[in-house]
């Protein structure tokens, strides 16, 4: 294994773990937890620091390993329909930041296009999940979901996410 493969599953592990734990801090309350999606920010960092494959791995693996620790989220439908949006969360971020050109507003074209792609893909799965009944999940449930509940967590992950992605690629830079 080569020194840069062992700093990135690292740098994966302790980004599953920070997901793991970081629902602790909205203290439980489902309807907080929902509204600042603290899974997503670790998921996303892995992605940019780790690259896509690294952020689709842990994407997945946090929300139903999480459900099977802890319980929360249920998990059906809830944690297997966040794998799949916490996966495209993590697989987009590292794709888009890997390819396109290193300046300061990628960070942020790279963290919308995840998100937006991330939420598609929940919503899809939800659909699936719900058996393509849209009387059970609709464009409402969607809309919801995907944006008037989350719109604190999406507004904390569009100013936290850049600004760690931006400080710590210059240390890294530094330290190697």
């Amino acid at each position: 294994m080569k020194k840069n493969d062992i700093k990135k599953l690292t740098l994966s592990a302790m980004f599953l773990a920070l997901a793991l734990v970081m629902p602790f801090l909205t203290g439980q309350i489902p309807q907080i937890g929902a509204m600042l999606c603290p899974m997503h920010i670790p998921v996303l960092l892995c992605g940019f620091f780790c690259g896509g494959p690294w952020g689709l791995l842990v994407g997945f693996v946090a929300p139903v390993l999480r459900s099977i620790i802890f319980g929360m989220p249920p998990m059906f439908p809830k944690a297997i329909c966040m794998a799949f949006e916490l996966a495209t969360y993590g697989l987009v971020s590292g794709l888009l930041h890997k390819v396109l050109p290193k300046k300061k507003w990628t960070v942020y074209v790279s963290l919308i296009l995840a998100m937006i792609a991330g939420r598609v893909v929940w919503g899809l799965a939800m659909l699936i999940c719900m058996g393509f009944d849209v009387t059970k999940f609709g464009a409402s449930a969607f809309i919801s979901g995907a944006l008037l509940n989350a719109i604190p967590g999406i507004i904390v992950q569009l100013v936290l996410i850049p600004i760690l992605v931006i400080v710590l690629e210059k240390y890294v830079k530094r330290e190697e």
